[in-house]
């Protein structure tokens, strides 16, 4: 009986001992494994809590002038991020951080919450920071957590140049701005995107590759150093683009154009390339590096003068006198008139109810095509190109490429207006028009709107006998021909014939455009635009040729008058910056 009273108390004390030695053999089994197989992945873990990666941003390429002079680049500064994940619920890294910025707490706030993406993605607090900010958050750093700060490029402008509508500028991506974004794998809140001109047109090419810095934080998320056995993966810079500018004749026709509102650009026809590139009144691009203040940005918006309108591929304007040659051509290739055919021009011509007038009041007396292009003769053309069908007129222009985008490498680039039959009929209805509209179209008025990139293809066209290319600012660019217009080579002999005259006749129109230097040979006409809104714009539209090498130059004085008086003086000025020069080294492509 005394043996059977002991062996519950054995049995108990066994049960408990395998037990013990079971759990005793798992946990080693577990640890054998954590130790062993697991090694890898726990000591990954690990490092997540102890290692922070923080993004560090690509420098843009630089955007250089054909010669190599900047035109943008980049300059160093400095932003603050905060890791939500690390930075608790309370505001007191805000409260340090605006103590030592002078910013307000609810725009640190905001900031932070416009580039949230997520508890364990850095968000951007401030930009821009000081060496005295810096230094502050630096001595400040034990009271902070998730806190960092990092070096940043922002664009930065040296050529003393404005040329905002062709470089264009860059804009920061926040959250409302990613979530509209098709390329979001590609960019983060807070990182540059190209919004306009050149930097949007190239973004591909100058934007880079992000790199790491990898950095050792405690458990509190504060930063404790840098890590040894991990090296930073730099980032890849974005490369640099060559363009087609020549900066010293982008400044001196900025210089030209200071008291205008117009355009002067300047292309080679032979190759498209952009030279210069005025659109005026400018503005300088720093504007959008987060310096201007509201209200500075909404005087710029608000300014009558429209200094953010591109004028040269967004602005629309009756051409005036400069189409002249599209009638003449019309005339010359449906073998409609004889080159000394004659018309009466008294100064005043009635077709039907409306009188229509010519610049010169007292008239120009009997005048054939080459008089009334050189003198710029209204009433010939009223006359002469009622031989001519609105179709023919219409197929005509769309050849020389009116009514239809260049192919310019700036984007958002605007089509113009040419108004054809069907146009006319939508507008006016079938019956509401008449053959006076033509008489409008052939000095280019009426419904009729060109861009002056489209009028630099037009005259480029002539230059080059209807073989010109695409104009465009990326210098490696291959370039890229226009459609080719198929005219009898007499027709050109005598088109640009006329335009020779026009500049160095007696009675030229566009003799002052000729900076009267020794083998060079300009060709151009004048054009006086009519303006509803005020007085008559100055065109004009030509171009100058040494040996084989040529440049053509376009010339817009919005409401000033004649294109005689105004206008051809401007395109001397830049015939002879670049004519006085070596123009083989000046044009030769890079």
């Amino acid at each position: 009986m005394l043996k059977s009273k002991n062996l519950v108390p054995r049995s108990r004390f066994f049960v408990a001992n395998s037990v013990i030695i079971f759990v005793f053999i798992i946990l080693l089994i577990r640890f054998f494994h954590i130790q062993v197989y697991g090694h890898n992945e726990y000591k990954k873990r690990a490092d997540i809590n102890r290692i922070r990666a923080i993004p560090t941003t690509a420098p843009r390429g630089m955007i250089l002038d054909r010669y190599g002079q900047i035109l943008v680049d980049n300059y160093p500064t400095y932003i603050l991020t905060g890791l939500p994940n690390e930075m608790g619920n309370d505001n007191k890294n805000f409260s340090v951080i605006s103590n030592c910025t002078a910013i307000d707490t609810a725009i640190l706030i905001d900031n932070f919450d416009r580039y949230f993406r997520g508890r364990f993605i850095p968000s951007r607090i401030t930009k821009d920071l000081t060496f005295d900010q810096l230094s502050c958050i630096e001595e400040h750093k034990h009271e902070l957590t998730g806190i960092n700060y990092i070096q940043f490029p922002e664009r930065s402008f040296p050529s003393d140049v404005h040329m905002s509508h062709v470089l264009g500028y860059v804009k920061e991506i926040d959250r409302s701005l990613l979530s509209i974004m098709d390329d979001t794998e590609q960019y983060d809140a807070g990182d540059l995107i190209g919004w306009r001109g050149i930097e949007k047109q190239y973004e591909n090419i100058l934007r880079g590759e992000k790199g790491l810095s990898f950095l050792q934080v405690d458990a509190f998320g504060r930063e404790v150093g840098t890590v040894k056995d991990i090296n930073d993966i730099k980032p890849i810079p974005g490369q640099d683009i060559f363009t087609t500018i020549d900066l010293g004749l982008q400044k001196t026709l900025e210089k030209a154009m200071s008291d205008y509102r117009g355009v002067a650009l300047v292309t080679d026809p032979a190759t498209g390339q952009i030279l210069a590139f005025v659109s005026s009144p400018d503005f300088s691009p720093d504007i959008f590096t987060g310096n201007t203040t509201l209200r500075e940005w909404r005087e710029i918006v608000n300014d009558p003068t429209k200094p953010l309108l591109n004028r040269i591929t967004n602005g629309l304007y009756p051409p005036g006198s400069t189409f002249k040659m599209i009638t003449a051509i019309a005339l010359l290739e449906g073998l409609m008139i004889e080159q000394d055919e004659e018309f009466e021009c008294a100064g005043i011509y009635q077709f039907g109810d409306r009188v229509f007038k010519c610049w010169k009041v007292s008239g120009h007396g009997k005048v054939n095509l080459d008089q009334a292009i050189t003198q710029s003769c209204n009433i010939f053309f009223y006359q002469a190109v009622q031989r001519v069908s609105l179709n023919r007129f219409i197929n005509l222009c769309r050849n020389f490429g009116f009514g239809s985008k260049t192919g310019i490498d700036l984007p958002n680039e605007l089509a113009g207006l040419l108004p054809t039959r069907d146009y006319m009929n939508r507008r006016y209805t079938s019956r509401g028009w008449s053959r006076g509209h033509l008489l409008n179209l052939a000095l280019g008025q009426g419904d009729l709107l060109v861009t002056p990139i489209q009028l630099a293809v037009y005259i480029n066209k002539i230059a080059t006998r209807g073989h010109t290319f695409i104009p465009h600012f990326l210098l490696s660019k291959v370039p890229e021909k226009t459609i080719s217009i198929g005219l009898n080579e007499q027709t050109w002999v005598n088109i640009q014939e006329y335009l020779f005259h026009a500049i160095n006749d007696k009675h030229g129109t566009g003799s002052a455009a000729d900076p009267k230097i020794n083998g060079l040979n300009v060709y151009g006409k004048t054009g006086t635009a009519q303006n509803p809104h005020g007085d008559d714009h100055a065109w004009f539209v030509g171009y100058a040729k040494d040996g084989n090498q040529m440049a053509s130059t376009i010339i817009l004085v919005e409401n000033g008058g004649g294109g005689g008086r105004i206008a051809a003086p401007l395109a001397r000025i830049a015939f002879d910056y670049i004519f006085n020069k070596k123009i083989e080294n000046r044009l030769a492509v890079k």
